[in-house]
């Protein structure tokens, strides 16, 4: 049946009567007459004025159209046929005709309005599709990885912290970058951040690694090409930055020597060169920097104005390069103006980026381009799913800061502070935050805790014995002087070496001794679990019991991680003005 047919047969649609035979899938016409309808006086003239034609004589002018078969038995179904004036009964037919036409094409609009707004919709999504196909295989296609073996974790997880290290290498690659880095390298840790995020994502915390810190490279097992591993020999007392690039040392050995360094296990790596900082820069549409003098560096060219204003491109590499005209021109005066680009680039990202998909698209190109990342997290999935934990983190808990360092007596490099930077790394080893984050404390930890409230007794009062129950040869010996000449505890004793090793440092204390034990943990740093009160009181002169245990880290240095950095920091969501 056409279109048209179908609005012609009074209240009834002729297109009703065809239904789907299931056995051959085809419609064909309902002629079943068993279930008759009531017929509107309409339905029931026009069943009259079809029986008056048919019964027509001969020589009567035939009907001026046959009304079809079907239409003729539906309408008769309705009822006898009735009489009247068969004039006024057609006008009214014709009329409702029309308006059954238009109503008709109407609906066959909106269905086809309905039809060609789906097939839109599915030409959107099929098309989205094959973008989003096209965005994954282009993104994933620029990215660079390196087989580090098992310096790293296998694969990102989303339980427990996280320590990337951010490798930025001084490869002189890529056009206009002729003038920076050293000439014919094939690369060098130059720039290098060890990136801490939070075990529940509160805070992260991002430590910079001078290239001229003087440490141990250990043993490197190293992928070669052909699939087969090389032990690159490990050097001892050379610059940090040795540990990437020379003697064909990967990202791998830079985390190993990280790893032994600060006693934290490094799980992944991104590397990028010099390029990254330009293309970056310019993709998130300039970092705003801030100097409290100008800066005119001959070597760099780079000519800019004291306070505020965004950079990028060549502009951007010369700023995080350039160390003239800050301080006294150090590599550690250089490392605190590239966490201020660092956190800059951050906050911007967090502020303008993010919800603009021109400049995301621009990024991510830019990032993947940059970077070279190790293979468990070599593909975009898995960055991403990373990228998604990072984005938990509220930008006013992100804080930047430097491994506490000496002069060594060459006067061109550094030495770890040995009193300091065992510190810092205690707090990322024992995941505590750099900034002020509130963490619900369990009902045991405040029990615990309360042993040290209280008052305290003086130095010159606590009567101790020191016992060695640690790896290190001579521990009891070293904190008995460091007690007695820098603390004034006088009233110490060198027990020498405990029955059994120890895992953790205790205290051992009667409760008539409190005010001692807890003098005693300020002055050494104590953790309030290594605290163990006794029942009974102890004699006058009865000392308390110090066993030193594999957390032991050094005379002087505490055994817990302070709770608070003992060192400067940069936070991402304030800016910093370059001096």
């Amino acid at each position: 049946m056409d279109a048209q047919s179908r609005g012609q047969a009074d209240d009834i649609d002729p297109a009703d009567q065809w239904v789907l035979n299931p056995q051959t899938g085809n419609y064909e016409l309902r002629l079943d007459r068993s279930a008759p309808k009531p017929a509107s006086p309409r339905s029931a003239a026009a069943a009259s004025r079809g029986t008056a034609r048919r019964r027509a004589p001969s020589g009567a002018a035939p009907a001026a159209a046959d009304v079809p078969g079907q239409r003729g038995r539906r309408s008769a179904r309705g009822g006898s046929a009735q009489g009247g004036d068969g004039g006024g009964r057609g006008t009214q037919q014709t009329a409702a005709g029309r308006r059954k036409r238009k109503q008709q094409k109407s609906r066959n609009k909106k269905k086809s309005a309905a039809m060609w707004t789906g097939g839109v919709m599915a030409c959107v999504l099929v098309a989205g599709s094959a973008f989003a196909y096209y965005l994954y295989e282009r993104l994933n296609g620029n990215l660079s990885t390196v087989d580090v073996g098992d310096a790293g974790s296998k694969g990102f997880s989303k339980d427990g912290p996280v320590n990337i290290l951010v490798l930025g290498t001084d490869k002189r690659t890529g056009a206009g970058n002729e003038g920076y880095g050293d000439k014919g390298s094939s690369g060098h840790a130059d720039t290098t951040f060890l990136f801490h995020v939070s075990e529940d994502r509160t805070n992260a915390t991002a430590l910079s690694i001078p290239r001229d810190l003087i440490t141990d490279i250990p043993d490197c097992p190293t992928k070669q090409p052909d699939g087969s591993t090389r032990i690159i020999r490990g050097s001892q007392g050379v610059r940090f930055n040795e540990s990437f690039g020379v003697g064909g040392r990967d990202p791998g050995c830079t985390m190993r020597t990280v790893k032994e360094m600060t006693g934290v296990p490094v799980d992944h790596f991104m590397m990028a060169d010099f390029n990254a900082v330009k293309t970056l820069s310019t993709a998130v549409g300039g970092v705003e920097v801030c100097l409290v003098n100008p800066i005119k560096d001959r070597e760099s060219k780079l000519d800019l104005p004291a306070g505020k204003q965004k950079v990028s491109g060549e502009d951007a590499l010369a700023f995080v390069r350039n160390r003239h005209g800050l301080g006294n021109e150090s590599d550690l005066d250089r490392i605190k103006q590239q966490q201020q680009f660092v956190a800059s680039m951050i906050r911007q990202m967090k502020e303008d980026t993010l919800g603009n998909p021109q400049k995301m698209f621009a990024v991510a190109e830019a990032a993947t381009q940059a970077l070279t990342v190790d293979s468990a997290i070599g593909d975009i999935p898995k960055l991403t799913a990373m990228a998604q934990e990072l984005g938990k983190i509220d930008i006013k808990h992100i804080s930047f800061a430097t491994v506490p360092v000496v002069d060594n007596t060459d006067g061109a490099t550094v030495l770890l502070d040995q009193v300091r930077a065992p510190q810092v790394f205690s707090m990322i080893q024992n995941d505590i935050s750099f900034t002020e984050v509130k963490k619900k404390e369990s009902a045991a930890k405040d029990q615990q805790a309360a042993l040290l409230e209280g008052p305290r007794a003086d130095a010159s009062q606590v009567r101790v014995d020191v016992y060695n129950g640690s790896d290190t040869p001579g521990a009891a010996q070293k904190t008995l002087n460091w007690l007695q000449v820098e603390k004034g505890v006088l009233k110490s004793t060198n027990k020498s070496n405990a029955p059994e090793k120890k895992d953790k440092t205790t205290l051992e204390y009667a409760p008539n001794q409190a005010d001692q034990a807890r003098k005693l943990a300020d002055l050494m740093g104590l953790p309030a679990t290594a605290l163990q009160p006794g029942t009974e009181d102890a004699g006058d002169t009865e000392a308390m019991i110090l066993t030193l245990g594999a957390d032991f880290k050094g005379a002087g240095v505490p055994v817990t991680a302070p709770a608070k950095p003992p060192v400067d920091k940069v936070e991402a969501d304030k800016q910093v003005c370059a001096q």
